[in-house]
């Protein structure tokens, strides 16, 4: 058993079988198949939108999504929805991405700047209700930036975090979850331009995150980015753990224009 003070993304004590999702990015639908294909239990009800979800494995194993849940896509309250009937059920684990955080501060009244797909988010919350809002913001507000798992071996971070701030819940382990490493610069298309930190990663722990799309999930280091673009006509993809298979599903559409070339 753990100490009564372990900080509650320490869970050493949990070792899986997991699934672990990448960027979802308001694709439900792809969610619902990637789900499907993974061997979970998919029962839904209602209209796109206003769905209500009952997801379950017959052989137990859970799901861990890594963040960035909602913004550009379609369906981003469904996708709510689908993750937090899971997390409630405690059939599913969930860091936060910056883009939940910026949604968490927009349903806060807080000045956000809204840019990178939280516009789409906003228009399809409008038909939502009030209750509905309130539950998401006091979801997305207890979410952890990271999550220890399988006796130390696995990390889960939305962009990944450095060996030296594994176990530390200060800002700046939270803004490294969160964000990455950037150089403070921007390239031509107006974007960060970020650090690749896994270049120079050393640790004996497995870290898994996403926040950067890539065209291929590889493992560099003992690390990987398994966000795949789902939301920019890529794929969505899951690792399973321990068996470190990848499964993906290919986009139903392009939903959102990346604007750096993929």
């Amino acid at each position: 058993m753990l100490p009564r003070n372990t900080l509650h993304f320490d869970r050493r004590h949990d070792c899986g079988p997991f699934d672990i999702v990448g960027d979802v990015h308001g694709c439900a639908g792809e969610l619902e198949i990637l789900l499907g294909k993974l061997g979970y239990r998919v029962e839904r009800d209602g209209p796109e939108g206003f769905r209500t979800y009952e997801v379950s494995h017959p052989l137990g194993r859970r799901v861990i999504f890594l963040g960035d849940l909602v913004d550009r896509g379609p369906r981003s309250p469904d996708v709510l929805r689908l993750v937090m009937s899971m997390v409630e059920a405690d059939r599913a684990l969930c860091v936060s991405g910056n883009h939940d955080d910026k949604l968490r501060r927009w349903l806060l009244g807080r000045d956000v700047k809204i840019s990178h797909g939280l516009g789409d988010t906003i228009a399809q919350f409008e038909t939502q209700g009030h209750g509905f809002r309130d539950t998401v913001h006091d979801f997305l507000d207890q979410l952890a930036h990271h999550h220890v798992l399988d006796n130390g071996g696995l990390i889960v971070a939305h962009a990944g975090l450095v060996e030296e701030m594994h176990y530390q819940s200060g800002g700046k382990a939270r803004g490294f979850a969160l964000y990455g490493a950037t150089t403070g610069e921007h390239d031509e298309y107006g974007l960060p331009i970020r650090l690749d930190w896994a270049l120079d990663y050393a640790g004996d722990a497995h870290v898994v995150y996403g926040h950067m799309a890539v065209t291929e999930a590889v493992w560099v280091n003992r690390t990987i980015c398994i966000d795949t673009g789902c939301v920019f006509g890529g794929q969505l993809t899951a690792l399973r753990w321990p068996e470190r298979q990848l499964v993906e599903v290919a986009a139903l559409d392009t939903h959102y224009a990346s604007l750096r070339p993929r």
